[in-house]
């Protein structure tokens, strides 16, 4: 539930952020009456975003069980592929979010008024479907569907409260810092995602090796215990991995894990100082 929550907060929030500059930068620039329209663009994003969570959670019903896993571990893969591009774009462009947005803004308005319905549902259906595919992925792999779904829902109506907070100027807090420790977080929740859906694609005998535990750990973390709940509803951790899981999930934290470090550093990293102007040249 914990991740579930977190994972809905944070995508919630960013959805709330773009709101938030696209509705504010309509109304500086005097054009109130066209907020409407991106308004149909938002409810249209979120019925999208509610399809997808609905399509994957019951259209799979009607297939094999050989169908279903190639379908649920093919998914969890393009989840994180989908979470890791967002941890990395919103690290890269974060700062320079607001003046992108206003841009795609102005651009809308000089083509057509109603591009502003489709620059809403792009700009929130792509948290939308985000959020709705990597949930999905999540809960799947955990012990107890509706409690994760909940965390979800919970952690998107706290973002929703929040960033209403931000608009209004009663919430401040370091966003900056939330989406950094967000991200890292993130990294290891994808992680225990990847590895359930290389579980499942070996089920399907997609990949080979299931059934062959790479190692046991059920006398520390015994099946069914509040520990192994906690990690499993959290990492997807499973005390009995198959080679197969141990070497995608070490790979994946390694290799993401070391970029989004360097990519910090190099972001923190102070900024060479403008070179000095020529010397004036000595008196005549």
């Amino acid at each position: 539930m914990l991740a579930n929550y977190l994972i809905g907060l944070r995508e919630g929030l960013e959805a709330g952020l773009i709101v938030g500059i696209l509705l504010a930068y309509l109304s500086k620039i005097g054009h109130r009456e066209l907020r409407g329209r991106l308004w149909i663009g938002i409810g249209i994003a979120v019925a999208v975003s509610l399809g997808v969570g609905a399509l994957l959670t019951w259209g799979p019903y009607a297939m094999t069980f050989q169908a279903q896993e190639i379908l649920g571990g093919v998914l969890s893969l393009v989840a994180v592929a989908m979470v890791t591009w967002m941890i990395f774009w919103m690290g890269t462009h974060g700062r320079t979010l607001s003046g992108e947005l206003r841009g795609q803004v102005d651009a809308a308005i000089e083509r057509s008024t109603w591009a502003l319905v489709l620059l809403g549902a792009l700009s929130v259906g792509r948290e939308g479907v985000e959020t709705a595919l990597f949930v999905w992925a999540n809960v799947s792999g955990g012990s107890d569907p509706v409690l994760g779904t909940l965390g979800a829902v919970a952690g998107i109506a706290t973002a929703i409260v929040i960033s209403w907070g931000i608009s209004k100027g009663l919430v401040k807090f370091n966003l900056g810092k939330f989406f950094t420790w967000t991200g890292l977080f993130l990294i290891l929740v994808a992680a225990g995602v990847l590895s359930y859906g290389i579980g499942d694609l070996q089920e399907a005998s997609v990949i080979p090796g299931w059934g062959t535990a790479a190692y046991d750990l059920t006398a520390i973390v015994p099946a069914g215990s509040w520990l192994d709940s906690l990690l499993g509803g959290i990492f997807n951790f499973t005390p009995q991995p198959t080679w197969a899981q141990v070497i995608g999930w070490v790979v994946y934290v390694a290799v993401t894990m070391t970029l989004y470090l360097v990519m910090l550093k190099r972001r923190h990293a102070p900024k060479p100082a403008p070179a000095a102007a020529p010397a004036v040249a000595a008196a005549h």
